[in-house]
């Protein structure tokens, strides 16, 4: 169905269904390589006598480089005819990077891996959205890429629950051994991917007058997001919802485990597990939310769901609690994994920069996510928890402002397609 320019014996269904199960199997090993240990840094470091303060802060530094390589990583993914290489050398250093918070906990060593980390995982989420797009056209990425991040989600259920039980039965080390080995798998999946199964012109969402440039015209991530209206909204919607986000999870677990109620590993695996469970089931749900009540509508319920997360952790410092709080995180990361890829890919169709735009938005939600646990942890050091998740939740209703006070522009923008490519009506807001 979805032919390529240089498909050659691809075209054969077949052949194209093999390359997709490649994309999620490498959807589901990269899960764990992307970000390195992940949440278990918080509970890795408070073990080694870093205070929350600390661990926020370096984290911060971490969020801060990855914010400034999005945008040009995009590019790069729109200018190079060697996506999968680019996802192979990044999982290995994000592997290398990971392998140095073993060698040293000095602070700057630390904040090194994490800057390391951040860079070259900024590289992997454009790629994997050019490399679905080069495969399946503007037609097919949603249902695709819907897929994709279902594969992913299980990834780091998979990843979180063995990490835990690992990391309870013979300590921290064995969490990095498992993430090599999850990396040396999808450096597999990589390899198991024809290369010619991916268009590269389809892969930057070129157009007809665009196809010819072969994406190697300078591009720029904020021409890209001033140039659309939508596209800027959208960034900076994210943006305030990661600020108060990112910081969520980690400043949970530090909680919960200052409080005595949990096991550092065994409970910071639980609230990944209950999360991305939530996430792999929210991920299959919203191909259909979005052609039931297009892409507004769906980026507006994540948009709810995380004023409720911050009351609820300020309110139940408990081991209980991981469940409401980590389920409504799996509702909105979950939605919005599917969504906001997808709704780029619709906003930038036929410009070439597809994956420009894709990296511009992520730099802009990195912004966000990467004051996050500072902010995040200044505030439980001098405050306490309580006071840190009410005010994490009280900032990302910025992004709810943003969303409902442009919902006329947006939501003509947002509308969902129909499968013949029409635009489908958006589900009328109501007005009180």
């Amino acid at each position: 169905m979805f032919a390529t320019r240089h498909a050659g014996p691809l075209c054969r269904a077949g052949g194209i269904v093999k390359a997709q199960r490649a994309l999620e199997a490498l959807n589901f090993f990269v899960a764990d390589v992307q970000a390195g240990i992940g949440p278990f840094l918080g509970v890795f470091l408070q073990a080694r006598g870093w205070g929350a303060d600390q661990i926020g802060t370096v984290m911060t530094i971490g969020g801060i480089a990855g914010m400034l390589a999005t945008s040009p990583a995009g590019a790069l993914v729109d200018a190079t005819r060697h996506k999968r290489s680019l996802v192979v050398c990044a999982g290995l250093m994000t592997m290398l990077a990971s392998g140095l918070l073993w060698i040293s906990h000095s602070y700057w060593m630390v904040a090194a891996s994490q800057v390391a980390t951040a860079i070259t995982g900024a590289a992997i989420g454009p790629a994997l959205a050019g490399m679905t797009l080069g495969m399946v056209r503007q037609q097919g990425f949603d249902r695709q890429f819907g897929r994709n991040q279902v594969a992913n989600h299980g990834g780091n259920v998979v990843a979180a629950a063995l990490s835990g039980w690992l990391g309870w039965r013979y300590g921290f080390g064995a969490v990095f051994v498992l993430s090599a080995l999850f990396g040396l798998l999808s450096i597999a999946a990589v390899a198991s991917i024809p290369r010619d199964a991916i268009d590269h012109d389809a892969a930057r969402g070129a157009g007809a007058d665009t196809s010819d440039e072969g994406g190697k015209a300078p591009a720029s991530g904020l021409r890209v997001l001033l140039q659309s209206r939508p596209l800027l909204l959208l960034a900076a919607a994210l943006g305030l919802f990661h600020l108060g986000n990112a910081a969520m999870l980690p400043l949970y677990g530090l909680a919960i485990v200052a409080a005595h109620q949990g096991e550092p590993s065994a409970f910071t695996a639980q609230t990944i597990v209950i999360a991305q469970l939530v996430m792999v089931a929210a991920a299959m749900l919203a191909t259909r939310l979005i052609r039931w009540r297009g892409y507004w509508w769906v980026i507006l319920l994540t948009f709810l769901a995380l004023p409720m997360r911050g009351l609820i952790a300020a309110s139940v410092i408990h081991a209980w609690g991981v469940w409401p709080v980590q389920a409504l995180d799996g509702i909105g990361a979950g939605l919005q994994s599917v969504a906001v890829p997808a709704l780029v890919v619709r906003l930038l169709e036929g410009s070439g920069r597809v994956n420009v735009g894709q990296g511009v938005v992520m730099t802009v939600q990195g912004a966000g996510a990467a004051l996050s646990p500072a902010l995040g942890g200044i505030l439980a050091h001098r405050f306490g928890y309580p006071a840190a998740f009410i005010a994490l939740g009280a900032v990302s209703t910025g992004s709810l402002v943003l969303w409902l006070g442009f919902g006329a522009s947006l939501r003509h923008a947002c509308a969902a397609r129909d499968v013949a490519g029409r635009d489908a009506v958006e589900a009328p807001f109501p007005v009180s």
